[in-house]
């Protein structure tokens, strides 16, 4: 089932999201429909915060269509094990931040270790745009959005839009 994505600014967005203690039927649910939000948008990583649930689990696939077949991840509990020196800077967007993007630097490489949607520890290095979705959406799980590397000026003035963009939907 497809959730509605919560838009920037909002309270949940800046939480910090509890861990899972539990994998329990619901959670499972809620991490397949956040895989059925994110392709549906379209999107590459999508966390629980952005469908309005404070958890800590987020979803990604970052394969192309045209590359291979999807590889999605649903992750709960993920955590940053270690991070390369090296810095990879990517345009990044948001679904919560609709038609905004900005270039962000984070490392280029990162290990993950996460609990998978059948409770199986899981690890595994990642590179590339992959390495930018799974840290962005870590960040999620923070309470931290892509626009907080920005400078305060350009954070206020996306805010500012974003706040115009949601008293027009409200208006519909």
């Amino acid at each position: 089932m497809k959730r509605p994505i919560v838009l920037h600014p909002d309270p949940r967005l800046k939480t910090r999201c509890a861990p899972v203690d539990d994998l329990s039927v619901d959670l499972r649910r809620l991490a397949d429909d956040m895989l059925e939000t994110m392709y549906d948008a379209p999107g590459i990583g999508l966390a629980a915060p952005q469908v309005g649930v404070t958890t800590r689990l987020i979803v990604l696939d970052c394969v192309k269509p045209d590359e291979a077949p999807p590889r999605p991840l649903i992750m709960f509990n993920p955590q940053i094990v270690a991070a390369s020196d090296e810095k990879n800077t990517y345009e990044e967007g948001c679904l919560s931040i609709p038609e905004h993007f900005a270039d962000v630097t984070r490392p280029a490489e990162v290990e993950i270790a996460w609990i998978d949607r059948d409770g199986n520890p899981k690890s595994e290095v990642f590179g590339g745009l992959w390495a930018t979705c799974v840290q962005h959406e870590i960040d999620h799980l923070d309470g931290k959005l892509f626009i907080d590397y920005l400078t305060p000026l350009k954070r206020q003035l996306i805010t500012r839009k974003m706040q115009k963009l949601k008293r027009e939907r409200t208006r519909v």
